[in-house]
């Protein structure tokens, strides 16, 4: 189930509330979802139950109780907590997640370039083709030189960088003499965990942000994956250490470093800057 997925499934209990006379109010029209701040508070949060309740006029937390019942009986969703003055904290079952890195693994996005204006002449010969059309995509004000700069502070270094880490990865699992191999949560992959959950999150994100066929929007998704893929690859050990040998955990936590990669590399392209495998 992708953020775009759950919305519409919060929507719909919103609605079906409403109908049924649980909630005198009139549904809203959409509904959004986030990755909450914070480690343990689910894998999406909504304030829908606060939005509703100042229509009823009753408690928020009474709210947020009805739609707990109903969004805890859709297909998906493993539970639904309240939290605070009516939030609802939303953990969806493993296997979404795993379906997710499958479906990465097995057809790899490729979507068509998108439209871009050409670089002036002048920035083109300062850049380079790669930060010179990643200098189109970012807020005004930037300073432009620092995309010649290798380190965190550059947004395209930082995208560029994960997606040759995900491909350094996978040929030092091969060399060890392994692969990657989806599995589901409760096996210590990652998939699904605290850890993991701003980067599954991300890469959900993907089809949706490549249909609304924005550069500047695809740019801004780019580095929020690779920032997720950093952070999380450095909390979780993707490859054995020492004398350890390959098992279950590495390879379904290669298959997420490698959904990544196809996921940077698709956007890069979208984008007409190159993906390296090396960096």
């Amino acid at each position: 189930m992708t953020p775009a997925d759950l919305s519409r499934t919060v929507l719909h209990a919103v609605r079906c509330a409403v109908e049924a006379d649980e909630l005198p109010a009139a549904a809203p029209t959409r509904v959004t979802v986030r990755v909450p701040p914070r480690p343990g508070c689910g894998d999406y949060a909504t304030n829908v139950a606060l939005r509703v309740a100042q229509d009823t006029g009753r408690p928020a937390r009474e709210v947020a109780e009805v739609l707990r019942k109903r969004l805890a009986a859709e297909p998906g969703v493993a539970r639904v907590e309240i939290a605070g003055p009516g939030f609802l904290n939303i953990t969806l079952e493993g296997t979404s997640y795993t379906e997710l890195v499958r479906g990465l693994l097995a057809a790899a996005p490729a979507a068509p370039p998108l439209s871009l204006p050409d670089p002036e002449p002048a920035l083109l010969a300062r850049l380079g083709s790669d930060a010179a059309r990643w200098s189109l995509l970012w807020p005004a004000g930037f300073d432009r030189d620092e995309l010649l700069v290798q380190r965190d502070s550059n947004p395209l270094f930082r995208v560029r960088y994960a997606h040759a880490r995900t491909r350094g990865l996978l040929r030092n699992a091969r060399d060890l003499g392994f692969g990657a191999e989806p599995a589901p949560t409760g096996t210590g992959a990652g998939t699904g965990t605290d850890a993991a959950t701003p980067l599954l999150a991300a890469l959900a994100d993907h089809s949706r942000i490549t249909a609304a066929r924005d550069p500047e929007r695809l740019a801004r998704h780019l580095d929020r994956v690779a920032g997720a893929f950093l952070t999380w690859q450095t909390s979780c050990a993707v490859l054995p250490r020492g004398d350890e040998k390959p098992s279950a955990v590495h390879r379904a936590r290669l298959a997420l470093a490698e959904a990544t990669g196809n996921v940077l590399a698709d956007g890069l392209h979208q984008l007409g800057i190159t993906a390296p495998a090396h960096l």
